[in-house]
């Protein structure tokens, strides 16, 4: 673990210095002129950018939150089963109590953070003609089956890839989790039912035996 942070600091350091060794850049181009008709055809674009935003602001916090889950259920592997339900309940109630608090703040700081941000960006960067054509493209009919239905292209898409890698990519998975737990000195989890079956039974007569 310890290798993987330097590494990543040595990488950044590596990129800072490239960064700051290659030539100079080139002008940037002067901002375009803004006008009351450019300030209402931004406002315009946010509005209609405003289901993206908000969904980036959701995405935002559950994002974390999926690669916790996966540790998490890792963890429950570790518990008595009998004690891996009434956990993993408790869990997940914490963890929608976390996404149903967390999103509607980090929503409305997105949405109010759009103007000064995405907004501004627009403005300077685009004229008044080019932000017509953007406001345009984005009300088009066109436009919008294509939003309905890139959920999804994107949900078959990303289950066929993932049906077609997971045999290549899961033995590298395992394999990079053995030496990570190796490196920390955390025991593998046993694999359910690898105990031999002989070995099942002492332990049903002592759970028999505790009630």
């Amino acid at each position: 673990m310890k290798k993987l942070i330097v590494a990543a600091l040595l990488t950044s350091a590596a990129l800072a210095h490239a960064q700051t060794s290659v030539a100079p850049a080139a002008p940037a181009a002067l901002p375009t002129p803004s006008s009351p008709a450019k300030k209402e055809l931004v406002q315009k674009f946010l509005a209609l950018q405003q289901p993206g935003i908000e969904g980036m602001a959701r995405s935002l916090v559950e994002r974390p939150v999926a690669q916790m889950a996966q540790e998490v259920r890792g963890a429950l592997q570790q518990l008595p089963a009998e004690k891996r339900e009434a956990a993993a309940k408790a869990i997940d109630g914490d963890i929608k109590n976390y996404i149903d608090e967390s999103v509607p703040i980090v929503r409305e700081r997105a949405v109010k953070l759009a103007p000064s941000t995405v907004g501004a960006l627009m403005e300077e960067k685009f004229n008044e003609d080019e932000l017509k054509q953007l406001v345009a493209w984005f009300e088009s009919p066109v436009n919008k089956k294509y939003a309905q239905i890139s959920a999804e292209m994107q949900g078959n898409f990303t289950q066929k890839l993932v049906t077609e890698v997971g045999p290549l990519i899961d033995p590298k998975m395992q394999a990079l989790l053995t030496k990570v737990r190796a490196t920390l000195g955390v025991p593998t989890p046993a694999k359910a039912g690898s105990a031999p079956a002989k070995a099942a039974a002492p332990a049903k007569k002592a759970s028999a035996s505790t009630r």
